[in-house]
């Protein structure tokens, strides 16, 4: 539980608070307690998030304090009671933080980080609290509990421990001390790197030089240069990986380059938003407080939650990968140095020309154009007839689009889901499109986490950076962004379904290398013959998918993976690098120890990059993956055993094998331990196989 961003107050404490707590002094009044952006404003996060600190310290000293023996209900259950106005605030604010921010939120941002840290330092190193927690714990075999109960008591003592609730006085003050500055650099690299990644964009003075782009693409181009006062001129905006997808169609060698080089560049250049002392500073930090704890590396002292316990385990599973994907990088990459010299060039492949060579190939291979492609994938009907029809064929969910709900932005659309009998189950909020005070990538979240203790169901929001289309253009998607709108979904679902008594244990709070289990499964429905039929229709026609531009799709699904999943393990070996650091080791040169780390890896990391290059890595700096990017792959290979499984011995695509995986899978949240769970699904231990041959990489395909 992060009690730090959770619970409610006592009536006292309520009317206390309530003053400054401005709009989040109560429960909204909306619909599923959704948040009421018509009444808030951004003054108001800041008193209010410190109201509902202040709210539920008393909370949780008044537990700590209570002269009555340690029950689960005054103990465990009261904690997850508390802190509701902070709940309430904490959520709203994050959420608009991380998909519409400026410079007022940016600035709450850097005020409440480390009073957040300390907020979370004051419950966990809680003396008196621990030892009711204690308590409870070692007499847990006497206490008659639920399974929920015995999970949460399970999981919240193990984390009270990692948190150092067992550390002396003198090094739980070291501890604090070390928290506070994590999370203010934590705080500092995001903002940076927003901010590195709007100013990096690259600016082109010529229509020339974006040959190969639709005009539609060029369009966007001329209007981001205006809304940016660069009138005449071009601007590519950045995404938050280290490939951009417009490199696929740039015919102009050298604005590849340029556009390449922007991305890799973004935080390295020296100035303001320059990340690498900040990173090199986090590793340093975080080795001082694992070896603070008693653990070797931080990588080991964050996996004892997870489904893969050591850093030993995700390595020798990475390492079943790397042979194979080594093999057919170079295979790869003599491809595109073929078809370069076959179209007359004179040079060999580099980062910035894969993807660009690697649609010739794709298009002499499978005859396949990703411009023939996208006219069929349009947003509204990607979500509605693929990702809602799925949805519902699976689990037999349905989707109102509602004009009642307060949005925080006006791309945003609210949705009200019903269950499988009709009753209101959710609110589901979508926001597609790329905007520079988003941050770069696509997630899932909660404004309310469902708790039959706290009477809440869920109310969800999907973000994703899907490039605005320009006025009266059609929003057509890429297939990656097909992909990613099942992905996002798929975690909506996990969350959609929760069905806990405790919110801590509720829906997506679960292990970082379970979280991405159900969202890597749910993008498999996206490709699946008769869910793509319905939703692959061309914009101006109406008409399906053709099924030979269907079976292109399929046939090239395994087609680049050296690429594909060689920046994938290669940004996942590179996290756990960073996190293998020991105690006093220092870092003086970020970009020197990035470099040994990649040239160690025995992937050709020189023409396939890790996806993330240190310095613009956020999943591992501020998005918690940190010596947890592998979950990844670890959930992809669960994910593609799953849905082997799904489809030879579960029932394939009908009700009855949706509902049978929502509930030993989607509705189970953190109830019991991971590897349980999957085997009551399964049956079996989940295998690699799968993965294996749906990358491709089996007997060299």
């Amino acid at each position: 539980m992060t009690y730090a961003a959770e619970k409610t107050p006592t009536k006292a404490t309520a009317a206390k608070a309530k003053p400054s707590a401005g709009p989040f002094a109560n429960t909204s009044t909306l619909p599923f307690q959704a948040p009421d952006f018509t009444k808030i404003k951004d003054a108001d996060y800041l008193p209010a998030i410190e109201a509902g600190i202040a709210a539920q310290q008393a909370e949780i000293t008044a537990i700590a304090n209570n002269p009555d023996a340690p029950t689960f209900d005054n103990t465990l259950a009261a904690m997850e009671r508390s802190g509701q106005v902070l709940t309430r605030a904490s959520a709203a604010f994050f959420a608009v933080v991380g998909a519409n921010t400026n410079d007022a939120l940016d600035a709450v941002e850097t005020a409440v980080s480390p009073k957040l840290a300390a907020h979370a330092d004051e419950i966990y190193l809680n003396a008196k609290l621990f030892a009711r927690v204690k308590a409870l714990y070692d007499a847990r075999a006497t206490l008659s509990l639920t399974g929920e109960q015995a999970r949460l008591l399970e999981t919240t003592y193990e984390r009270f421990v990692n948190a150092g609730a067992q550390l002396n006085d003198a090094d739980k003050v070291k501890l604090k001390g070390l928290n506070e500055q994590l999370s203010t650099l934590g705080t500092e690299f995001s903002q940076k790197l927003t901010q590195a990644t709007k100013d990096g964009a690259l600016v082109v003075n010529t229509r020339e030089e974006l040959a190969g782009l639709s005009d539609a693409e060029i369009d966007a181009a001329a209007k981001e240069a205006k809304d940016r006062g660069q009138t005449g001129k071009y601007v590519l905006a950045l995404v938050n990986t280290t490939q951009q997808p417009l490199l696929a169609s740039l015919t102009n060698r050298e604005t590849r380059r340029k556009l390449y080089e922007a991305s890799v560049t973004r935080t390295s250049h020296g100035d303001a938003n320059d990340t690498r002392k900040i990173i090199a500073r986090l590793a340093e930090l975080r080795a001082d407080k694992a070896a603070l704890l008693g653990y070797p590396d931080f990588a080991t002292s964050v996996m004892y939650d997870r489904m893969v316990k050591t850093p030993a385990e995700a390595l020798d599973f990475m390492a079943k990968l790397v042979t194979p994907l080594a093999s057919k990088q170079v295979v790869e990459a003599g491809e595109l140095d073929t078809a370069i010299t076959q179209g007359g060039g004179d040079f060999t492949v580099r980062p910035w020309d894969w993807d660009f060579y690697a649609e010739k190939v794709r298009k002499a291979k499978y005859d396949l154009d990703q411009n023939e492609v996208k006219p069929y994938f349009q947003v509204d009907r990607v979500l509605q007839d693929g990702v809602f029809h799925a949805a519902n064929l699976m689990y037999g969910l349905t989707f109102e689009k509602r004009n009642d709900i307060p949005v925080y932005h006006p791309d945003v659309t609210v949705y009200t889901v019903r269950d499988r009998d009709g009753s209101d189950l959710a609110l589901f909020y979508f926001d597609p499109y790329a905007r520079p005070n988003k941050q770069g990538g696509a997630w899932m979240g909660n404004f309310v986490e469902q708790s039959r203790l706290m009477g809440t169901k869920p109310v969800i929001y999907n973000v994703l950076n899907i490039p605005k289309a320009g006025a009266g253009e059609p929003q057509l998607v890429s297939w990656d962004d097909v992909i990613t709108m099942f992905h996002e979904f798929g975690h909506g679902l996990h969350g959609l379904f929760a069905d806990q008594d405790y919110p801590s244990l509720s829906g997506t709070n679960t292990a970082r290398d379970f979280v991405e289990f159900p969202s890597q499964f749910n993008e498999n429905f996206a490709t699946q013959p008769s869910i793509l039929a319905n939703y692959a229709k061309h914009y101006q026609t109406g008409a399906t998918i053709p099924a030979a531009l269907m079976d292109k799709i399929t046939k090239s699904r395994n087609f680049n993976q050296g690429y594909a999943l060689g920046e994938v393990v290669a940004a996942a070996l590179l996290d756990m690098r960073w996190h293998a650091l020991k105690a006093g080791q220092k870092v003086p040169d970020a970009d020197a120890f990035e470099k040994q780390a990649l040239d160690s890896l025995a992937l050709r990391t020189d023409l396939v990059p890790p996806r993330y290059y240190s310095a613009f890595f956020r999943h591992i700096w501020d998005h918690g993956y940190a010596a947890g990017y592998y979950s990844y792959l670890w959930t992809e290979m669960i994910a593609h055993d799953a849905f082997s499984y799904l489809m030879d011995h579960g029932g394939g695509l009908t009700r009855a094998a949706g509902d049978n995986f929502r509930a030993k899978i989607l509705s189970r949240g953190n109830s019991m331990d991971y590897a349980e769970m999957y085997r009551a699904y399964a049956g079996r231990d989940p295998q690699i196989e799968a993965m294996v041959e749906a990358r491709g990489l089996d007997d060299g395909k």
